[in-house]
């Protein structure tokens, strides 16, 4: 309807006129049709051939409580605080999935958890744990737009050996520096590290008995997430004259869960050393100080090369914090906020994410939007600010007008998805506007809540809203395509039996 009046004015306007000066208004009227669009001044960024840095720093098991600006009141996060303050701070963002590898997956190939090659944790030498040649990886699609590719700290999603097709150099990043295994990325003092595809030894030792890749360390010399926090400043400033895209994939706050209740490994507590708390809480907190601390040096560096106002800057986690590994207590510091369960379930506490973006002169400053997103929007949402081209099979929907400010009401009123390995089959979950469903894989039950007035997911609606539990049935019937390593019935099991490290502790 637009464009037929579009066309009608400007067919009026141009009687009588001159060709030259038809074409002159020709161009003028559609310029600013186009601008009236939701999202247009950042999807005109690539036309016009500046493409936007893209900075993603991920953080592993944060949960939606643990940023001041998210609500936390015992650890300081003032550089995070301080992006919202100057970006957008949403408030339904959620991620893949409720582990690290399943999530990650989903945000590195833009479909959902149903669809993905990895829908649970453990090591991807391991089947079903790893991509493949044949998948289309966001770093693949930021590389064929023209952009440096980068992955700073932990991957999971590919391996030597029979599992290199999902190498990080393999799936589109130009440059890795970091992790391959989430239990190697247990350990903040390990023997090794990989930089692209090969060993990089480091000055810590394992304790014996244990492999080299996984366990604690007698002799503990560097600090992983240091050598990271430097890596991320030496690839901004190599890279900041020309397009680039780079994963900052911190391990913190994870715990080395190896290293039973002593997991918060920090090379000192800081200003929390004299808390009157348990040495692990002390820990965490000193893991959250720093890394803030290396958020901070991060942000100011982009700012002082001059490139702030043509980089865009997201802030987020993987999935929500786990109950209590490594002597961790979420519910001490009520690390998942107001939301019911912890890391590994698909109530929100597992899934629902802080989510900041920053980019002076394009993100609104000092917002907040209570669209929901997820990781599978990041992948065509980051093609479009680039000028890529996502997959067709994508799950996800562009949210850069949302990042602009606009209203996209579309990103609501469609059907999410997430599943995750509960005794041997998958869970699933999804959410519908505000509804919310979880269905049980053994009895097949489906819970349903309504997070407008239940974010607790306290209060079980099934029963009164049947037509509601039937579209989601419906949903959760079609949304997933098998796969033998990640069943939801006994009978579509594998026959490959994987190994006790896929577990949510990885």
């Amino acid at each position: 309807m637009m464009l037929s009046h579009f066309r009608s004015i400007v067919r009026q306007r141009c009687l009588g006129m001159p060709a030259a000066c038809r074409l002159a208004l020709l161009l003028t009227s559609w310029s600013a049709v186009v601008a009236s669009f939701p999202g247009a001044a950042l999807a005109a960024a690539p036309a016009s051939g500046a493409k936007p840095n893209i900075v993603l720093i991920l953080v592993d098991d944060l949960g939606y409580g643990a940023l001041g600006c998210y609500g936390q009141k015992l650890v300081a996060t003032p550089n995070i605080d301080r992006m919202a303050a100057e970006g957008l701070r949403f408030t339904d963002a959620y991620s893949g999935g409720p582990v690290c590898a399943s999530s990650r997956c989903v945000l590195m190939t833009g479909v959902h958890g149903g669809h993905a090659r990895v829908r649970g944790n453990g090591d991807a030498s391991m089947p079903g744990l790893s991509l493949l040649a044949s998948d289309v990886s966001l770093p693949r699609v930021m590389k064929d737009a023209g952009y440096a590719t980068g992955l700073i700290g932990k991957w999971g999603l590919g391996d030597v050996g029979k599992a290199q097709a999902g190498l990080p150099t393999r799936q589109g990043f130009d440059y890795f520096f970091g992790y391959l295994r989430h239990g190697h990325a247990h350990n903040y003092y390990p023997a090794f590290l990989w930089r692209n595809e090969s060993k990089v030894k480091l000055r810590n030792g394992p304790t014996k008995g244990l492999a080299a890749d996984r366990g604690t360390s007698a002799k503990k010399v560097e600090y992983s997430h240091d050598l990271f926090a430097e890596e991320a400043l030496k690839f901004v400033r190599e890279h900041a004259d020309e397009p680039f895209f780079l994963t900052v994939a911190f391990t913190i706050p994870h715990c080395n869960n190896e290293a039973g209740a002593n997991g918060m490994e920090t090379p000192s507590y800081g200003k929390y050393a004299d808390r009157d708390w348990p040495e692990p809480l002390k820990g965490y907190a000193a893991m959250m100080e720093r890394m803030d601390g290396d958020v901070g040096r991060l942000l100011a560096l982009i700012k002082e090369l001059g490139i702030d106002d043509k980089t865009l800057v997201i802030f987020a986690s993987d999935n929500g914090a786990p109950r209590d590994e490594g002597g961790f207590d979420a519910e001490f510091f009520d690390a998942n906020g107001p939301f019911r369960g912890f890391k590994g379930h698909v109530t929100e506490a597992g899934i629902r994410i802080p989510l900041i973006a920053c980019w002076p002169g394009h993100v609104p400053a000092g917002e907040t939007t209570a669209t929901p997103v997820y990781f599978a929007d990041v992948m065509p949402t980051f093609a479009a600010l680039a000028g890529g081209a996502a997959p067709q099979q994508t799950d996800g929907k562009d949210f850069s007008p949302s990042l602009a400010g606009k209203d996209q009401p579309e990103l609501a009123d469609r059907f999410f998805y997430w599943e995750f390995d509960k005794l041997d089959l998958q869970q699933q979950g999804s959410r519908w506007n505000n509804w919310k469903a979880i269905r049980d894989p053994k009895s097949g039950a489906i819970e349903l809540y309504d997070l407008a007035t239940d974010v607790g997911e306290t209060t079980n609606l099934a029963a009164e809203h049947p037509d509601i539990v039937a579209r989601f049935a419906e949903f959760f019937r079609t949304a997933r395509t098998d796969s033998p390593y990640w069943p939801v019935t006994a009978e579509s099991k594998a026959p490959v039996k994987r190994e006790k490290s896929a577990s949510p502790a990885s």
